[in-house]
This record gives C-alpha cells, sequence and structure tokens, in this order.
C-alpha cells in the first residue's frame, strides 16, 4: 500500500461530498478547504427543492457554524469569494435515481465529468429511525449512489461512510471484515421495502395519525432488524448498505470507513467543536442538567469513541491510498478499544469532577447540583430500584397534584421527567452499555504505517488515536464543547 501526499493528491481535485450537512461532512469540508485551497471544486449534494433552498442550507447549516471561524479568519474579506469559487450546492436527493439530478441533465453531466472522488455521508443516525426512512436513505441510498458513482468517468474513489456498529451486538475481536447477502439467510432488501409499502397503506386505510404512523414505522424498525440479529434499524440499515456495496462495486475503487462512537474535536480546527447530541453525549447532557441518578450497563466495560477530527483524517489518508487501486478488503476500524481503551467508569469521573467544579446553571438561575450515579448491572435490579425510589413516589404525586388542584404540579412533571429521560436513554443504548466487543484496526495501523513511511503530512493528518489523553480531552475539550455547543 503507498500513500504519499495528501496535499498534493488533492490539488486541482473536484470533490462530490454527499450528506454534507452531516457532522463529519462538515469536518471534512472545512479541513480540505483550510489545508489545500488550490482544491479545483467540492459539489455538495443537499436534500432540497432547488438551487435556492440548497444555497440557503449551505450557509445557514454549513457554513454558518463555529467549524468555520478559523478558515474565515484566515481568508479575511477573500472568504466569499474563495467559497464562491470553490463550492457549488447541489439539490438533490439520494433515494431518487442519478440522485434526484434528472431534470437538471447539464449539472449532472458536469458533475460526472468532472468528479474524482465521492464522499458519501448521507445517512439517518437516529437509533430509533422509522423504518422506511431508515430503508430509503441507508439502503437504497446507497444503491443509487453506487449506480451514479458507475457514471463518473473519472473517478478515482469512492469513500461510504458506515458505522463499527454494523457488527450488531457480537461478542470478542470484531475485525474489518465485510459483510455480505449471504451471511444473512432471508434477507431480501426488495422485499423490506414491499412490506413497508403495505403497512403504510394499512395505516393510511385505518385513518392513523402521522403521529400512530411514526410510531408503528419506529416499531416495525426495530422489530424486522431484530429478526436478522442486529438491535436497531439504524445499524441494521448501515449493514445493508455495506453488503450493498460489496455487491454492486464492480471495478470501483471503493473505501469503507467504519468509526466507532464519534465525539467532538480533539485538535482541528479547534478543540471540543461538536454538534447536536451525538449517543453517549446525551448521558452528559442528561447528568449535567440533573436528570440522570441511576442507570443500567457495565461501568467496568469499554466504550468505544474516536474525536470527529482523528475519523476525517483518517478518511482523508485511505481516500488518497485507494486512489484508481481497487482493493478487496479497503475496510478500515477507527476505534480506539483496541489501542487506548476508555471505560464507563472513567466516563462518569469525568462527568461527576466537570459538572461538580462547574455546574450548568439552570432557567432558574440556579447550578444543579450533581451526585454519583447508582449504575445497576442487570434490568431486574433496575427496575425494581426504579419502582422503590421514583414510581411510588410519582404515583402518589400524581394523586396529591389532583386532589390539591394541580400544586405540586412542577414537581410532578420535573420527577417524570426525569423518570422517562433515564427509561428512553436505556431503551436506546441497552445494547451498547453491555457490549463486550474490541474493534480490531489491522488494516488502520497498516494505513498508518504507509502513512509515516510515504510521505503523508502525517502532523497534518494525524489518526492515531494511541497518542489521545482521554483525561485532558474530556476535561478540556470534549465536556466544555458539549456545554458551549449542546446544552443552549
Amino acid at each position: 500500500m503507498e500513500v504519499g501526499s495528501v496535499l498534493q493528491f488533492l490539488e486541482d481535485k473536484t470533490i462530490l461530498v454527499i450528506g454534507a450537512t452531516g457532522f463529519l461532512a462538515k469536518i471534512f469540508l472545512e479541513k480540505i478547504l483550510r489545508v489545500q485551497p488550490n482544491i479545483k471544486k467540492v459539489f455538495l449534494l443537499l436534500r432540497a427543492g432547488d438551487a435556492e433552498s440548497a444555497a440557503l442550507r449551505l450557509h445557514n447549516e454549513i457554513l454558518g457554524k463555529d467549524l468555520f471561524n478559523l478558515l474565515k479568519e484566515n481568508m479575511g474579506t477573500n472568504f466569499e469569494p474563495f467559497i464562491s469559487e470553490k463550492l457549488r450546492p447541489v439539490p438533490g436527493d439520494i433515494s431518487r435515481e442519478d440522485l434526484g439530478l434528472k431534470n437538471d441533465l447539464i449539472l449532472k453531466e458536469e458533475i460526472c465529468n468532472q468528479v474524482d472522488v465521492i464522499v458519501n455521508a448521507a445517512a439517518t443516525t437516529r437509533f430509533d429511525e422509522r423504518y422506511d426512512i431508515a430503508l430509503d436513505q441507508n439502503v437504497f441510498g446507497v444503491k443509487q449512489i453506487i449506480n451514479f458513482a458507475k457514471q463518473c468517468s473519472k473517478l478515482k474513489v469512492l469513500v461510504h461512510l458506515s458505522t463499527a456498529y454494523v457488527c450488531g451486538e457480537k461478542g470478542g475481536l470484531i475485525l474489518e471484515s465485510p459483510y455480505n447477502f449471504k451471511d444473512v439467510p432471508g434477507l431480501d432488501i426488495d422485499a423490506e421495502k414491499r412490506l413497508v409499502c403495505d403497512k403504510l397503506d394499512e395505516l393510511q386505510k385505518q385513518g392513523a395519525t402521522q403521529k400512530q404512523i411514526t410510531v408503528a414505522m419506529k416499531d416495525l424498525g426495530i422489530s424486522r432488524a431484530k429478526v436478522y440479529g442486529w438491535p436497531n434499524p439504524y445499524v441494521f440499515t448501515k449493514a445493508i448498505g455495506e453488503m450493498l456495496v460489496e455487491q454492486m462495486k464492480g471495478n470501483l475503487s471503493v473505501v469503507i470507513m467504519r468509526p466507532a462512537i464519534v465525539t467532538s474535536t480533539i485538535k482541528e480546527p479547534f478543540p471540543g467543536w461538536v454538534e447536536g447530541v451525538r449517543t453517549i453525549d446525551s448521558l452528559a447532557v442528561a447528568y449535567g442538567k440533573g436528570n440522570l441518578t441511576c442507570f443500567l450497563g457495565n461501568i467496568n466495560g469499554v466504550v468505544d469513541v474516536i474525536p470527529g477530527d482523528i475519523v476525517v483524517n483518517a478518511i482523508l489518508v485511505a481516500m488518497v491510498a485507494h486512489a484508481d487501486h481497487p482493493s478487496e478488503n479497503a475496510i478500515y476500524h477507527l476505534c480506539s478499544s483496541l489501542g487506548n481503551p476508555i471505560r464507563y467508569i472513567n466516563l462518569q469521573d469525568y462527568a461527576i469532577r466537570y459538572f461538580t467544579s462547574k455546574p450548568w446553571i439552570n432557567k432558574d438561575g440556579k447550578p444543579i447540583k450533581v451526585a454519583k450515579v447508582t449504575v445497576f448491572t442487570n434490568m431486574e435490579s433496575f427496575r425494581r430500584y426504579l419502582f422503590i425510589h421514583y414510581l411510588i413516589w410519582l404515583k402518589g404525586l400524581e394523586l396529591a397534584n389532583l386532589a390539591f388542584c394541580k400544586y405540586f404540579e412542577t414537581t410532578y412533571q420535573e420527577m417524570n421527567k426525569k423518570i422517562q429521560t433515564v427509561m428512553r436513554l436505556v431503551e436506546l443504548y441497552r445494547p451498547y452499555l453491555f457490549f463486550n466487543g474490541i474493534f480490531d484496526d489491522m488494516n488502520t495501523e497498516k494505513l498508518r504505517l504507509a502513512a509515516r513511511q510515504g510521505g503523508t503530512e502525517t502532523d497534518l493528518f494525524y489518526f492515531d488515536p494511541k497518542v489521545i489523553d482521554w483525561d485532558d480531552y474530556a476535561m478540556n475539550s470534549h465536556l466544555p464543547g458539549i456545554v458551549k455547543y449542546i446544552f443552549k
């Protein structure tokens, strides 16, 4: 494997980024614009009805973020002309043929004739997503992207962003191996699509409300995922997406990147940038706001987290390594569990220390006091604790609230909110709170070695998790970032 200079590779290249409003896609875009201003063009496929709407999304949902402040400072008055020259927002839809570009054949031909690299960052990442949406985005969207990529005459490499948790609930050492339909007996994506359509038709004939349809589609996604051995529709449909990539890629050079739990930036463009409540961050938010007093899980279990800028750097290096070099197993785990593991007990310690020294101030101007979370190792003891300490009192408070004309309404709502928050988090994350897999990263280690030996700018494109000081990162970057960008 040979890598070479990433900066040299990016010069005068044209890239198509699909799903450009996503967290990693934003970091990717900011990085290439900042380190290689001689990039030729970046097409950004955005879900939008027309060019004006796409341009609005570009400025509001991408360039308007603090993430781009350093680039703006560096470029000064040249920023706007630079952006106008380098970026082209494209209205599209990955669930439609030719990515929704059939109505603008001139633009489609322009992209197909110019693009050197495609980065597919499009996906719905909600664990409890509606099954119809998850299938359209994470499965049939991949199918449309591969078909489109085959029309791009200059294409050197397609990067497909997946997740390490396509492994489902497997334990032990999890290898960087491909997934194939033959490994999942009975799985037929067209049959799954028909099942969804039939269910939607049935619900509409019954006069179901939009809320009822959403609940039914979420329930269907969870049940179908479990039928085939995955815990939720997100990882199930992402695994199917990988199967489609393997089945359809043909002679394309395709790289599959599998990050674990992606967290805030550790270094670039500055430490601590994060957007949205990202998986384990929801626990930190709930804890810091005083809504998490008990939980379920293996407190000594390894939690595999990886900063967003490290993931993006690995994407860029892998992109260069596999340009015009198709490989049978270009799959990379971007993880920390093998080389530099961190445990849930460490996360608990960081949260207690941080929110004790810097408590969150609530809407009434009062600091939220936090305490050590009671963690249970099985559902039975967890439910018993909830019943004794909360549910009995909540029921009594509900009756008293009714008897005294809602005098206790505020107290009742606060306690009920805490219980509902905990139960929702437990249901969503239970498979991962007891997850006992460790992600092998042999391919990624080979990529790091090739980068060091091949003249890659490793100081600029760092992606070795072994150098992360978790204590420093959590206390001085990640948790302050959560407070700044999520709590508000």
